[in-house]
């Protein structure tokens, strides 16, 4: 009897992926290799689940059907493997995890590698990019973002660590233009802007009595980059505002003072985020509660 998932897995990629092309390069397959399967499939259904063209696959409506169907049956497969994985004591398979550029490669990387070391079945595939990735559609099996999260539609969330932000510049800096004294005289001084979703990040705090200032600010330097912002910094070139972990090499070298410590700024929230299954596999459970134990140490600095 003919396995009746045969070519399942290939339909639901070509659907997600946006054509059999690209499917190919996802399953690391040939297009015609995707095509033949897909062929092979829709003769054994007896109806057509694509319309095609020379430049595009279209879903037609047997096809939409099946492809909610499939996706049905493939999540309660992976439920499945996920609760028998969840008796095993062993970490082990893999975990494919988007992480956002700077605070991934420097902060969530080294943390997730150690637990690499310590589980020798685990697998890991980190990508790094400051784009927000779709979980479900590109496959990952967990993101790590900075700055709330919002509410998916299908996905879980926890919150791993708060990143300390400090105000800071060079000495040489501070001896040309002055040190600011509280967060409106920041005003008078050039500031080195981090710019996000084509507009300035906010310079956020706290006063003594707990109330929330923005502060106002003036550049005419702004970085995509909070690296490129504290290299900048150190040069002499303005005010920053930047988590303590980036800059603590400078700081201990002197060659970066903080200022306003007075004033709490307001801390960058750091989320786990993973698409939601009524059961979760220990690869996955391990490396959030590894993050989340871990990742304090290594940003609270």
């Amino acid at each position: 009897m003919r396995d009746n998932l045969d070519g399942v897995s290939v339909f639901v990629e070509a659907v997600e992926a946006g054509g059999f092309a690209r499917a190919a390069e996802r399953l690391a397959l040939t297009r015609s290799a995707v095509g033949k399967t897909i062929a092979r499939l829709e003769a054994r259904l007896g109806v057509r689940l694509f319309h095609r063209t020379t430049r595009s696959q279209g879903l037609t409506e047997d096809g939409q059907i099946y492809y909610e169907r499939c996706l049905r049956a493939l999540e309660e497969l992976r439920a499945g493997e996920a609760l028998l994985e969840s008796g095993r004591r062993e970490v082990r398979g893999r975990l494919k995890v988007s992480l956002p550029l700077l605070f991934g490669r420097h902060c969530v990387e080294p943390v997730l590698l150690e637990l690499a070391r310590q589980h020798p079945s685990l697998e890991l595939d980190l990508r790094f990019s400051d784009s927000v990735v779709d979980l479900v559609a590109e496959r990952f099996d967990l993101a790590v973002r900075n700055g709330t999260p919002g509410e998916g539609s299908g996905l879980s969330t926890r919150k791993i660590v708060s990143q300390k932000k400090i105000v800071c510049a060079s000495p040489s800096y501070l001896a040309t233009r002055g040190t600011p004294t509280d967060i409106a005289s920041l005003l008078d001084h050039d500031a080195l802007v981090y710019w996000r979703n084509d507009q300035p990040f906010p310079w956020t705090f706290h006063d003594e009595s707990g109330r929330a200032i923005v502060a106002k600010l003036k550049w005419r330097l702004q970085f995509d980059n909070q690296e490129a912002i504290a290299d900048a910094a150190v040069q002499g070139m303005g005010v920053a505002w930047l988590p303590s972990w980036l800059v603590s090499d400078q700081l201990e070298a002197g060659h970066l003072v903080t200022l306003l410590d007075q004033f709490q700024s307001l801390a960058l929230d750091t989320y786990a985020v993973w698409p939601s299954a009524q059961y979760i596999p220990m690869r996955l459970r391990a490396a959030i509660d590894t993050l989340a134990a871990n990742l304090k140490a290594v940003t609270d600095i």
